[in-house]
């Protein structure tokens, strides 16, 4: 409840003159009243996470999740309600998987598929290859050798899972350490390592389609049984069906292929949904009584990926930005500014919503050469200069996001933006006693902020 009470007074100093009907002016008192003893989050929690559960871009769940937040926003009174659309690419949805070890011996392996890759031709058995590449050139070794194979692409470490735990949260001393101001720099440089890895799945995918591959495997890239399933295909789609196995169980089949003959069944049943490329996001406000004032905004990516219920990423973020909207809504507030609230979709696929809206709406920078991936471009667009405002950029006063996972939250990101240091601590100060007490200049990276 507390992330909500944050994200409401973020918007509530963010948007002066807060006052309601009757001159009344309800602060700071009268939203945690509304978020302790009226919250609706928990309910806004279960129906998005527990009945709609993962919401891939595109996905039926998705397109159920577009539907229902909006008529959430309009049940509470909010204006200006819609979805925007943006070219996205191919829906995909899971119905099934089952993946076994048939020889040398029966076991039920741990397995989900890889986003965007297509079903199996039923339950398919084939031999497996270990066949690890790291880069393109690896792809020579193999030629001639994979027909008919499962093809198992990731080389096999020792594991972690005794080493270092899957999830940390961060002590109070490390939240000090991000207290520093990150020196920009602008020199155009190469792609990042993760980059590169991302868009080599590509010709992967492409290689093993033409020398007759039954199937990729990949190893999950945490120990304790996580899996995952993402992939970056969402235009055209992977050729070859592919899995994600959780690392223990890939691990066993390295093993035993280094020693002998190993066979798997597949059974992986999902579908392309392609009625409609668009994705959308969805917005809603509270207009302000001065159009001259501009407006600010708060925001959380509504897609997620389909190995759980999109709970901490970002069903909190969602479930925090709606409660905001609620409660300043309920409190009938008639700010000066604009409040404008987001729901983003293809966050995942690299922060495509946020920067369709950026580009429609706030600023553009110049586009990308012809053919380059929307993954490619996520990794280069803040390198392209110069940038151009358009008609929002002078009236935008403020953005506030959340997608830093369900824990309680404890301060804010300044973003290196050290002039707004002084206001989010003023605005976090009633929190104080709720273990709200950091305001930090140094970034964080990989959501729709940026």
């Amino acid at each position: 409840m507390r992330i909500g009470l944050m994200v409401a007074l973020a918007v509530f100093v963010g948007s002066p003159a807060f006052a309601v009907a009757g001159g009344a002016r309800p602060g700071v008192a009268a939203i945690i009243d509304e978020g302790f003893n009226h919250s609706e989050v928990m309910q806004t929690a279960q129906y998005l996470d527990d009945r709609i559960g993962g919401r891939m871009t595109n996905s039926p769940a998705m397109r159920a999740a577009e539907a229902w937040t909006q008529s959430r926003f309009r049940d509470w009174g909010l204006g200006n309600v819609h979805k925007e659309a943006f070219a996205f690419g191919r829906g995909w949805s899971i119905d099934h998987i089952a993946v076994r070890m048939i020889t040398p011996r029966v076991i039920q392996l741990h397995a989900i598929p890889i986003a965007w890759t297509p079903a199996t031709a039923g339950a398919v058995t084939a031999p497996i290859v270990v066949a690890p590449i790291k880069r393109e050139r690896d792809l020579d070794a193999y030629r001639g050798k994979l027909k008919g194979k499962i093809v198992l692409v990731d080389l096999p470490g020792e594991g972690s899972e005794l080493v270092k735990p899957g999830f940390e949260r961060l002590s109070a001393d490390d939240l000090a350490k991000e207290d520093r101001f990150p020196v920009p720099t602008y020199g155009p440089e190469t792609l990042p390592k993760g980059a590169r890895r991302l868009l080599l799945q590509d010709r992967i995918d492409a290689f093993l389609a033409a020398e007759g591959a039954v199937a990729r495997v990949r190893q999950s890239y945490r120990d304790g049984g996580l899996i995952h399933g993402e992939g970056y295909a969402e235009v055209k789609g992977y050729a070859v069906a592919g899995i994600e196995l959780a690392a223990e169980d890939y691990r066993r089949l390295a093993r035993l292929a280094s020693t002998g003959a190993v066979t798997l069944e597949i059974d992986s049943r999902t579908a392309f949904h392609d009625d409609d490329s668009n994705a959308y996001n969805i917005i809603a406000e509270i207009p302000g009584t001065d159009p001259k004032a501009g407006f600010v905004m708060a925001g959380g990516h509504l897609d997620s990926w389909v190995a759980g219920d999109g709970a901490a990423d970002d069903g909190a973020g969602v479930v925090t930005v709606m409660e905001a909207a609620r409660i300043l809504s309920h409190l009938k507030v008639k700010p000066r500014r604009t409040i404008r609230f987001a729901l983003w979709a293809g966050e995942e696929q690299g922060l495509l919503g946020s920067l369709a809206y950026l580009e429609a709406h706030i600023a553009r920078r110049p586009p990308p050469p012809p053919g380059t991936s929307a993954l490619a471009n996520y990794f280069s667009y803040a390198r392209r200069f110069p940038v151009t405002k358009l008609a929002d950029y002078d009236g935008l006063a403020a953005y506030f996001n959340i997608d830093n996972g369900s824990g309680k939250l404890r301060g804010v990101y300044a973003e290196g933006n050290l002039a707004a240091v002084p206001i989010l601590s003023e605005m976090i100060a009633p929190f104080k006693s709720m273990g709200v007490d950091r305001v930090v200049a140094a970034q964080t990276e990989g959501t729709d902020h940026q």
